[in-house]
């Protein structure tokens, strides 16, 4: 099994990074194709770059690991592409102005309604690696006990994937629910954002949180 990651920022490059670590194949992408080779390079074997359209056509599994607004350019023309893929997207609907972290949807639209509304019906989609921060991703994999990664999804195929995936990259994997339920888990308000848990901390925030929610 291969997983494309697309965009090398910091989450792109954190995740690559544990992925290969928890000994999963992985093919990295990004606008500077430089950079993609650079951290292949410095990543070992089970690590290879390839353009956009070369990863996701090679890749069982496709990690839109970008900012929301690049993933809304990048996804329509690559539908015929992610056709029969699992699509994982940490995008969260943020952006900054004047310093500050503001909202960029309107309150009660997840960016994973938006994302998944771009898909080709044959994909199976996944919110998944963007409850933490990329710096909180980067240090937080394989703690004891190990710490939360949320996600959500409608579709089996995309959960096993998540559940693999969240696994190997050092994390135990927690489902909140389905697409409807992805703004729980996006900043910059969802109720599951940046929270450090264990699995037992998890189980009950997810219950008491989602009767308020």
């Amino acid at each position: 099994m291969t997983t494309a990651i697309i965009g090398v920022g910091n989450l792109g490059s954190a995740l690559a990074r544990h992925l290969v670590a928890g000994d999963e194949r992985v093919v990295l992408a990004a606008a500077d194709e430089a950079h993609a080779k650079a951290l292949a390079d410095e990543l070992g074997p089970n690590v290879s770059a390839a353009s956009v359209e070369g990863a996701i056509a090679g890749a069982d599994t496709v990690v839109l690991a970008m900012w929301l607004d690049q993933t809304k350019e990048v996804v329509p023309a690559k539908t015929r592409l992610l056709e029969d893929k699992v699509v994982v997207d940490p995008s969260n609907p943020i952006g900054f102005e004047n310093g500050q972290m503001v909202r960029t949807l309107p309150k009660g639209q997840s960016s994973g309604s938006v994302v998944a509304g771009l898909l080709p019906v044959g994909a199976h989609y996944v919110k998944a690696f963007g409850t933490l921060g990329a710096d909180q991703l980067a240090t937080g994999a394989n703690h004891e006990p190990r710490t939360v990664l949320f996600y959500a999804t409608d579709d089996d195929a995309a959960e096993a994937t998540a559940q693999r995936l969240i696994t190997a990259a050092g994390f135990e994997p927690l489902k909140v629910g389905g697409v409807s339920d992805a703004g729980r888990i996006e900043g910059p308000d969802g109720d599951l954002q940046g929270r450090i848990l264990d699995l037992d901390q998890a189980l009950a925030t997810v219950a008491t949180e989602g009767v308020k929610a």
